[in-house]
């Protein structure tokens, strides 16, 4: 006759069935908690996007109104400071005028946009003038698919808006801090030192997400508003 199970055997069973219980509560509350961090990030970049969406009519608004495109704040003051996000002329390379446009100064991340606008298209307007810039007039932004790209995904762009995505590198803060420098793609997206800028889909190592003014798009509104013959 098979003896009865002794108060030991028994607390070590019981201690068994808890450890495993407690590594598949574990494993799904991983499980769930990065299935919220991957939504929460998809949620972002769309929020993302749609402020880029909404910057870019703001640009084209501004440009009807004006006869020009705002140049950019300055990226460095703090949000306390009486000039924070306010165009600054001549600029060309700063990040977005919040205050001019009317517009939220951070992205979902809680950092600046990046803005590099070309200075044939700010001039302020003279001689009774409807529009600083003619319908031939030529921005200087490029955007490529890597900065390895030999040819451009778009050229002689008037004007490109950037959000440095999660990581937020290169990003100016609303203290007038930079993030450090990205490497690679999202360096040339933070470079102000020329007019090439990057975007293709996010990778591991890229999460930037950039607009710009298509120049036919921005002449067709002012011709139609007017603002040029």
């Amino acid at each position: 006759m098979k003896a009865p199970p002794t108060k030991l055997s028994q607390s070590a069973f019981s201690l068994v069935e808890l450890t495993i219980v407690l590594i598949i509560v574990a494993l799904l509350s991983t499980g769930l908690m990065l299935g919220m961090s991957a939504q929460r990030n998809v949620s972002e970049n769309l929020d993302a996007q749609h402020q880029l969406e909404n910057i870019r009519e703001a640009l084209l608004g501004f440009a009807l109104s004006k006869g020009r495109l705002p140049c950019p704040a300055p990226p460095t003051l703090a949000n306390t400071d009486a000039g924070a996000g306010a165009e600054a002329c001549p600029l060309e390379h700063g990040v977005l005028p919040w205050i001019t446009l009317g517009l939220p100064e951070s992205d979902p991340w809680g950092n600046r946009f990046s803005y590099f606008v070309s200075a044939g298209f700010t001039a302020s307007l003279t001689g009774g003038a409807l529009s600083s810039f003619t319908l031939d007039t030529n921005g200087t932004g490029e955007v490529k698919d890597s900065t390895a790209a030999t040819s451009n995904v778009a050229s002689e762009l008037p004007a490109v808006v950037v959000s440095h995505g999660s990581n937020g590198a290169g990003a100016y803060q609303s203290s007038g801090a930079k993030i450090p420098n990205g490497t690679g793609d999202e360096l040339e997206n933070s470079n102000a030192t020329n007019r090439i800028f990057v975007s293709h889909t996010t990778t591991p190592s890229f999460d930037d997400l950039v607009v710009w003014i298509v120049p036919s798009i921005l002449k067709s509104r002012m011709v139609a508003a007017g603002r040029l013959p």
